[in-house]
């Protein structure tokens, strides 16, 4: 059902699967559970994180949802799922100098026309200056790069495509890979490799953090998703429309994407007492 009928991402599939399985192996068959063993399940899960309880409580609802409708249960026990208190953490922000200093190291090793060396400065440039996500990154093929226009088709969560701008930089980026890109074997993929296809989630976040250690950064602050969050950021620094970037994230809520609203706060301060009509009365005794 997740994946016919709601589109979900492969990853999530196999998360929802997992924690499936993992539930079943501590309360036996699902579908057959009692309110009482659901209930259980907040004493196998009282070492885990409030997110990773949330997720797997998620999961468990919807599953019962889904036994009900298919007629496997009369019942639904998920009110005895726990219900953790989450607070939404902000994101992980990279100041601006910390991407200058990133951005200059990959430059630098990308100066001799190293095949590895330039495809990781077109990498880096696709996650800072469009904001991808990983996966959609090192999944992208050939065709998603038009020649004739800056944009880029991305098929992001649930299939969902969109077109996302992509900056001079990133474009000059992308020529200079192209022009050393393995032809050998042929691959439909941007970022091809032997082994899966395409150059895999794990090895990106390998090289991008070995990157930052030669950098001078702490390599355990800086992610590809971290590069996501600087991206909008920064975006919404320069004066971004909220909505705007909702569409260039590929998020399917704006509630996601207020997350970023955080990083603007001293500028909103600022505009007040810049710009509001008291601001400019002096104080009276």
């Amino acid at each position: 059902m997740l994946a016919a009928e709601r589109g979900a991402a492969l990853n999530t599939l196999a998360a929802y699967r997992r924690d499936l399985a993992q539930a079943e192996e501590a309360i036996g068959d699902l579908a057959a559970a009692t309110r009482d063993a659901v209930s259980s399940l907040a004493g196998e899960w009282a070492s885990l994180a409030p997110a990773s309880v949330a997720r797997k409580a998620s999961a468990l609802r919807q599953f019962f949802g889904f036994a009900i409708d298919e007629g496997w249960r009369s019942d639904d026990p998920s009110g005895a799922l726990p219900q953790p208190l989450l607070k939404r953490p902000l994101p992980k922000v990279m100041r601006h100098e910390q991407i200058a200093a990133l951005f200059k190291q990959a430059e630098d090793e990308a100066a001799g026309e190293d095949p590895k060396a330039v495809r990781l400065l077109a990498l880096i440039e696709l996650l800072y200056g469009s904001g991808l996500r990983a996966t959609e990154l090192v999944s992208l093929p050939i065709g998603a790069v038009p020649r004739d226009a800056p944009f880029l088709t991305v098929t992001g969560k649930g299939g969902a495509s969109r077109l996302v701008p992509v900056g001079g930089r990133a474009l000059e980026a992308l020529g200079r890979w192209f022009a050393l890109r393995p032809q050998v074997p042929p691959s439909r993929y941007l970022f091809p490799s032997g082994k899966t296809g395409h150059l895999s989630r794990v090895r990106l976040f390998q090289l991008l953090k070995e990157l930052s250690a030669r950098a001078g950064l702490d390599p355990a602050a800086i992610s590809p998703h971290v590069l996501r969050h600087a991206f909008a950021t920064h975006l919404l620094e320069g004066g971004a429309d909220l909505r705007v970037l909702q569409t260039l994230l590929g998020h399917a809520d704006i509630s996601t994407t207020q997350i970023y609203t955080h990083v603007d706060a001293a500028r909103l301060v600022a505009l007040v007492n810049s710009r509001h009509p008291l601001a400019t009365r002096a104080t009276s005794d």
